[in-house]
């Protein structure tokens, strides 16, 4: 059996996975440090290489860095590692000290950070935020962390403009989510930017997690699992996705569920976190991609297989939701016209078109 291999030696020499390095402190959890492994892991391209290297590494020289559970892991790389990343990832830690009370960097820490090269993208999940943040690279972005620490993060650190509502927030070069299960939506996001919908979809399979779920979905939903005794949204929801390229309205999806629009509209938000316009309009925009990636069909039809019914609305849609446009979006993601940087962000004609 031929041995699968991460470097290209035929005519496509030159290929490199991309190189995430984990930031492991004193503290973590060991599930969110697992995340990235476990998502990035997973990438592959058609010829089944990995798309992504990830490397595990600590403040200090290698060796045992303890966690919030009754036991300490071994990391085989000290800071050094840092100096090599394409993409550093902070997960949480509940032994931050200075850095959660006071919003500033121990000196290990700072030593650290200062290693990783100009243009490296940065992702933090959970309290791992406090890590960029403290650092200066939060100033004037947009960022999210745990709903729970939201209000003492914004305090501490005031110029950072803090959204304790959403899942993720990607804004370009440095990314953020809440705790947790959203450390593994942010990470799934980050393969379908670099790679595209069907790597992204193939990878959430194989780690059997829902393969989307929109950065701005709600972190709290007040009844997140339905009282028994009560109806759910789920067969209206099934019940759409099976013919989003029609007319969908209110009332069809209530009528499914053997609902009033009122009541109806009140029990998905519980449910979903967003009313029932806007999970449509996000389920269209995920056909459309998934069309754009993996068919030739015209944006025309696409628009319609998607739901949208024009392809000025399309535009529309994609450009609030993706920032490009179809046209921009199929050319990135088709063999041949990727137009992305070393951080994996949209760069050049494409960003913009």
């Amino acid at each position: 059996m031929e041995k699968e291999t991460d470097r290209d030696t035929g005519p496509g020499r030159g290929f490199r996975p991309h190189r995430v390095v984990v930031l492991a402190l004193d503290g973590l959890l060991p599930f969110e440090l697992g995340i990235p492994q476990r998502i990035f892991g997973r990438a592959r391209d058609g010829r089944k290489r990995r798309l992504y290297e990830v490397v595990t590494c600590s403040v200090r020289p290698p060796g045992p860095v303890e966690t919030d559970a009754d036991f300490a892991i071994l990391v085989e790389n000290g800071p050094e590692a840092l100096a090599t990343a394409d993409t550093v990832v902070v997960p949480a830690s509940y032994e931050l000290g200075p850095v959660h009370e006071e919003g500033v960097l121990t000196p290990e820490l700072a030593a650290a950070l200062a290693l990783i090269r100009p243009g490296t993208r940065l992702v933090a999940i959970c309290t791992g935020g406090y890590v960029l943040a403290a650092a200066g690279y939060l100033d004037g972005r947009p960022a999210t962390t745990h709903w729970a620490s939201a209000e003492h993060f914004q305090r501490l650190f005031p110029k950072v403009r803090v959204d304790a509502d959403v899942l993720f927030i990607d804004d370009g070069d440095v990314l953020t989510s809440a705790g947790v299960a959203a450390g593994i939506d942010l990470c799934v996001h980050i393969v379908r930017r670099d790679h595209g919908t069907a790597v992204a979809n193939e990878v959430a399979r194989r780690t059997v997690v829902p393969p989307y779920r929109d950065g701005g979905q709600a972190q709290y939903i007040e009844r997140p699992v339905p009282d028994p005794q009560q109806s759910s949204t789920t067969n209206a929801r099934a019940w759409a996705l099976g013919r989003l390229q029609e007319p969908i309205q209110l009332r069809d999806m209530a009528e499914q569920e053997s609902m009033s629009v009122r009541t109806f509209t009140r029990r998905f938000r519980e449910e979903v976190g967003i009313s029932p316009g806007q999970w449509l309009t996000r389920q269209r925009v995920e056909r459309a991609r998934h069309l754009l990636e993996s068919t030739d069909l015209s944006v025309d039809r696409v628009a319609r297989d998607a739901g949208f019914g024009t392809a000025q609305s399309m535009r529309q849609h994609l450009q609030a939701a993706l920032g490009v446009t179809p046209t921009a979006y199929r050319h990135t993601f088709r063999a041949g016209g990727r137009a992305r940087d070393a951080s994996g962000a949209f760069h050049g004609a494409d960003a913009a078109r």
